[in-house]
């Protein structure tokens, strides 16, 4: 086992088994949408047409009531979140299938940028998804060695509501 991933690891490990049975997520590590392997971010245009994307998805080291997303910077999503930082959420598969009972999940997001807070996100998500993340990582630096600039990075920090939106698939009925 590689010795530099493993404090990572431990510390998503241990945010995952600290759960609190029964009680409303206020940690990301307690909302249903922690086990997702990927997640449908939904972001808005300034024309409220919605853009849908798959991404990993995983709960913050840092501020354990946020998820962290790693994304190249000044795309379409970091674009779209700069004029609005409403967003909806869906478990996914890998090219961004959702399944017809997946519920919807509502929530606020940010982008930092400042490299610490950068930094902070990459960990969150190398913690959950392991070489898959790192080899990105891998890719930058090989791409500089051989001259190819790597792109500029971007974390989103998400606030997700802990009941998913009424009407979707597995929400509560209403009473």
């Amino acid at each position: 086992m590689d010795g530099a991933g493993w404090p990572a690891r431990a510390a998503y490990a241990d945010a995952m088994d600290e759960s609190n049975a029964g009680a409303a997520p206020g940690r990301a590590a307690d909302h249903p949408l922690a086990s997702a392997r990927y997640v449908a971010l939904t972001t808005f245009r300034r024309t409220g047409v919605a853009v849908t994307t798959p991404v990993w998805f995983a709960p913050s080291l840092d501020e354990p009531g946020s998820f962290a997303i790693i994304s190249v910077d000044e795309t379409g999503k970091t674009k779209r979140l700069a004029h609005t930082d409403r967003v909806e959420l869906q478990a996914c598969n890998v090219r961004g299938g959702i399944e017809p009972s997946a519920p919807t999940f509502r929530g606020t997001a940010r982008v930092v940028r400042d490299a610490a807070d950068v930094a902070s996100v990459r960990r969150a998500v190398v913690a959950k998804y392991g070489f898959q993340a790192r080899f990105s990582t891998i890719a930058d630096r090989v791409g500089g060695v051989v001259g190819i600039r790597p792109a500029p990075r971007a974390g989103i920090l998400v606030d997700v509501e802990p009941a998913p939106v009424a009407g979707s698939a597995t929400a509560a009925p209403d009473a």
